[in-house]
């Protein structure tokens, strides 16, 4: 039979658009193929994928086998960037979640970190135009603004000498609210009523510390001052401090005990950090007392302290301070300055704060994820001599084995060989692996896992500050640190850590599972 040739007229014309679908189709996906195969477009998609991948928790399995495979180092692919609005993110103070939580006693403004599967697996991305840090010690006076560009503090407090833009640095004239002809007359004006030099002093707290003026200044007496704020409306503040290379740790004294061992600082400072320190039934300062050495100095400056219209806070603070038998050294203008009493409280007495001494089941070292106790931690409840004129002065107190190193079965001898052994170590650390340490490329340092301390007391004479870092589920040495002089925290390396991207110049890790 021959074919039967119909006219164009007489097509089917369904049948011809069908065709025509098909055929576009294929040429379509022959075209992608080879746009994805022999083009960059490929390799942006694939990117994206695997950025996707990472960022990703709707499918925890494979998530978790993306961990399993970075953790053994198998995942040869390079790990993504972050969002670019990322720059600054820190998981356990996220804004977004945190501002969903209650606001009694500052709870939403603590630590609140992810669960482990909603953390992204991504890399920081440092802001545009970031480059390295001014060094030591130029940073304590400048730093570039690109790095964190911030203007919020500098067009809101310049006037008070915090900081300033000055071309492309901020400039830090070291003022502050309290101070703003500059911290080091404050500093001054505190040596008339406590020995701020001489060694006696060492580890100090700055509650609320702005851009650290007087963290900083204090450096120059010989004191190590670890200086605190939370992640609030005064953008960044910690971020700038620690960019200057001054000891600094995000923080918010809330509802839990701050991340450091009873009696470790020799003075606690306040300059208008505005704690209410008598509220809940004087718990802040209960915690305060709990942190500050027998024989230690309390300076609040600012509101209450004969303030307009704070009569009764101020009334308040001094009746809280008598109930726990601290002496008032002096009232100069706003500033305040009290001396804790040297052997336990004088409670129980009657007082209007209905405050309690603690029983003995209270440990007053215990302070990660540790609830705020309402009741006064007891000086004999922690065996050893740790009272500001028991302990020597600095620097002879960082080579002195502390009495509260016994907490541990042949302590002495254990902190005598881990001094040896840190001394030894850090020499190779220079001399064999050329680590840079004892020059101003380095200055912001943490030991993650730092046991007795033994590896920060061994860079002693290099320009550097290091974060003791106990974990919390380890043995509770850092009532140890704090009396040889150095500084550090409790943390759970199960959790991200409590600072701000781009902190450390170096980090140093030994033996941590």
């Amino acid at each position: 039979m021959g074919h039967l040739n119909l006219p164009p007229s007489k097509r089917n014309p369904r049948q011809w658009k069908l065709l025509d679908i098909v055929s576009a189709f294929f040429f379509a996906l022959v075209l992608l193929f080879f746009l994805l195969v022999f083009t960059p477009l490929g390799d942006s998609l694939a990117a994206s994928g695997r950025q996707a991948l990472l960022l990703s928790t709707s499918d925890p399995k494979q998530r978790h086998r993306l961990v399993e495979l970075l953790e053994l180092g198998h995942h040869h692919q390079p790990i993504e960037a972050c969002p670019a609005d990322s720059v600054d993110h820190m998981p356990c103070e996220d804004p977004r979640r945190s501002s969903q939580l209650s606001r009694e006693m500052n709870f939403y403004r603590e630590r609140h970190c992810p669960l482990p599967d909603e953390t992204p697996l991504c890399l920081i991305p440092p802001p545009l135009g970031y480059k390295i840090p001014v060094q030591w010690p130029e940073s304590l006076h400048k730093i570039w603004h690109s790095n964190m560009p911030h203007n919020k503090i500098a067009d809101r407090k310049g006037h008070q000498g915090w900081m300033k833009e000055e071309g492309p640095y901020f400039i830090f004239p070291g003022g502050g609210t309290m101070f703003p002809d500059g911290a080091a007359s404050y500093i001054e004006k505190l040596g008339q009523y406590i020995p701020i030099t001489g060694g006696t002093l060492r580890t100090a707290l700055d509650m609320g510390c702005g851009v650290a003026s007087f963290g900083g200044s204090m450096l120059k007496e010989g004191i190590l001052t670890l200086s605190f704020a939370p992640r609030d409306s005064h953008k960044a503040q910690i971020q700038f401090v620690l960019e200057r290379g001054i000891p600094a740790f995000v923080l918010m004294l809330g509802t839990r005990r701050l991340p450091f061992p009873a009696f470790a600082f020799d003075l606690i400072h306040c300059s208008r950090c505005l704690i209410p320190f008598t509220a809940y039934n004087a718990t802040y300062f209960v915690e305060v007392d709990r942190l500050l050495r027998p024989d230690g100095y309390l300076v609040i400056s600012g509101p209450p302290v004969q303030w307009p219209k704070q009569d009764k806070e101020w009334t308040d603070l001094q009746a809280v301070a008598r109930a726990l038998c601290y002496e008032l050294i002096a009232v100069d203008g706003n500033t305040a300055i009290w001396k804790k009493p040297d052997g336990d409280s004088c409670l129980p007495n009657q007082n209007e704060f209905g405050l309690e001494l603690c029983d003995g089941s209270n440990d007053p070292s215990n302070a990660w994820y540790f609830k705020l106790k309402k009741c006064v931690t007891k000086t004999s409840s922690v065996s050893g001599e740790y009272a500001i004129g028991t302990i020597p002065k600095w620097p002879d107190r960082l080579t002195t084995a502390p009495s509260r190193a016994l907490v541990m079965k042949n302590g002495i001898d254990l902190f005598e060989a881990d001094t040896r052994r840190w001394a030894r170590r850090v020499a190779y650390y220079k001399n064999t692996l050329n680590v840079k340490l004892g020059t101003p490329a380095i200055r912001n340092v943490m030991d993650m896992n730092a046991f007795f301390g033994g590896f920060a007391a061994a860079l002693k004479s290099d320009p550097v500050w290091v974060m003791n870092v106990v974990p919390a589920r380890k043995p509770l040495t850092l009532d140890v640190i704090y009396d040889r002089g150095l500084i550090g925290v409790y943390h759970d390396w199960c959790e991200p850590f409590s600072t701000y991207p781009r902190t450390y110049d170096l980090i140093h890790v030994a033996g941590i599972e």
